[in-house]
């Protein structure tokens, strides 16, 4: 089955399971304008926080059908516009960023899935503030050698994900990664590239299932 009909197979299940919503958006104040995400899932359910990269936006994991398959699976699932990108208004961005987002979404404790650019935001917040990170799934992050000296401090779960072919993010810089972080796990997908969970999309999704499932508990389904 094709991602776009596998996602619109999801979408309507979630739409028709009972306590599960389908895909709103929504806005935050944030500075003197907007950041904008979407949401999916049980409004009660652990927290699984989706970034993007520089080509990409909250929009992707719609697309994808990611919002789809967390809500589906019982978690709350809220992918963020990053500064800039999508219908967020620019902002300057520091390394206090995602924990002040999350503060404003009154969020305690997630799960982040940080691909590219994201890891500028994301790695501040796993470093600096680890009681609010279940779990990281580093997805070919960049910023990894801004943060080498400190990478042994991150004491949350790591699942990092590469593509086997990436060319933009070196899959080296993932196995320092995984070599740095005790307990680290390590993700191939063959054939794939930089934006591996478009390449291999059902792999990615069971992946991230399969760590959310020791991380997190869902909400279950009814």
């Amino acid at each position: 089955m094709s991602s776009f009909r596998r996602g619109l197979v999801l979408g309507l299940l979630v739409a028709a399971a009972p306590g599960l919503r389908a895909v709103e958006s929504r806005t935050v104040p944030w500075k003197d304008g907007v950041l904008h995400l979407l949401e999916a899932g049980p409004g009660d359910a652990p927290v699984v926080l989706l970034l993007h990269g520089a080509r990409f936006e909250a929009e992707t994991w719609r697309e994808l059908g990611t919002l789809d398959v967390l809500a589906e699976a019982g978690y709350r699932a809220l992918a963020l516009d990053l500064p800039g990108f999508g219908a967020s208004d620019p902002f300057p961005v520091t390394d206090a960023f995602l924990a002040g987002v999350l503060a404003q979404l009154e969020l305690d404790r997630v799960t982040l899935v940080a691909p590219s650019m994201s890891g500028e935001v994301a790695f501040p917040l796993v470093l600096d503030h680890p009681e609010r990170v279940a779990g990281l799934v580093a997805v070919a992050p960049v910023a990894i050698p801004t943060h080498r000296e400190r990478l042994g401090e991150i004491r949350v779960p790591v699942l990092a994900i590469w593509g086997e072919e990436d060319t933009i993010v070196s899959p080296e810089l993932g196995r320092q990664l995984v070599a740095a972080v005790s307990g680290a796990e390590w993700l191939s997908l063959e054939g794939a590239g930089h934006p591996c969970y478009l390449d291999r999309s059902e792999e990615f999704h069971r992946a991230l299932l399969d760590f959310l499932a020791r991380v997190a508990s869902p909400v279950p389904p009814g």
